[in-house]
């Protein structure tokens, strides 16, 4: 079954306090996204590789590609002004029946084995997200007070989520709501049920200068 990979990297990275995306920002000798590409090209050097950027932020990646020599395969697609638009443009280029998953650019550090399980499950149940347990206390405020809730009924979601490619747009053909948080609640939304694998503690997601620290410490301890 055909797999392909969509890497979507829309950020501003408004969070960091500094005028470079998120996704270009250099950890280790090269940028966030290259690290992300880099992973799934080292899973599987066949899957097709698509990335959805802002039209106004390819040329600065393609000049980076080419000093930094990418040599990951990958088709650019226009980003839109939402995830939900980059999602719906990156599915224009995928023709056929297959597997694709949807993966965050700012997420370089998903276990290859994570991977492999979001894959092989979604080949079973055809939605599949990778997840991992809460570890701190959840209150639910409510804006006059608070109440304790039971941390065992909520994971945190992570990407890659990986669908049939069928059920991926078919979901994505519905308008656009403020309750598209991520893939999963899209192809819920259509009434897919949705799966589980377990995901990795390291696969955080890169979006304050804390993160930054995090990955260099990560990368400085895989050398």
């Amino acid at each position: 079954m055909k797999r392909y990979v969509l890497i979507v990297a829309g950020g501003k990275g408004l969070r960091m306090g500094g005028d470079l995306p998120k996704q270009f920002i250099p950890v280790a000798g090269k940028p966030v996204l290259m690290h992300t590409l880099d992973v799934f090209y080292q899973w599987d050097a066949s899957a097709t590789i698509l990335l959805a950027l802002p039209e106004g932020d390819q040329p600065y990646w393609k000049m980076v590609c080419k000093e930094l020599n990418c040599v990951v395969p990958h088709l650019i697609v226009d980003g839109g002004e939402t995830r939900f638009q980059s999602v719906r443009n990156g599915l224009q280029q995928v023709s056929g029946q297959g597997l694709i998953a949807v993966h965050d650019g700012v997420r370089p550090f998903v276990a290859p084995q994570v991977i492999d399980a979001c894959f092989a499950e979604a080949g079973r149940y055809k939605a599949v997200i990778p997840v991992i347990p809460v570890t701190e206390s959840l209150r639910e405020s409510d804006g006059e007070g608070s109440r304790r809730v039971r941390r065992d009924h909520y994971v945190i979601v992570q990407t890659p989520q990986v669908f049939h490619t069928e059920i991926l747009k078919k979901a994505y053909k519905q308008p656009y709501t403020a309750d598209f948080t991520d893939d999963a609640s899209v192809v819920e939304a259509s009434g897919v049920t949705i799966r589980t694998v377990t995901g990795n503690r390291e696969n955080i997601k890169i979006t304050h200068p804390f993160d930054l620290l995090v990955a260099d410490a990560f990368l400085s301890n895989r050398t």
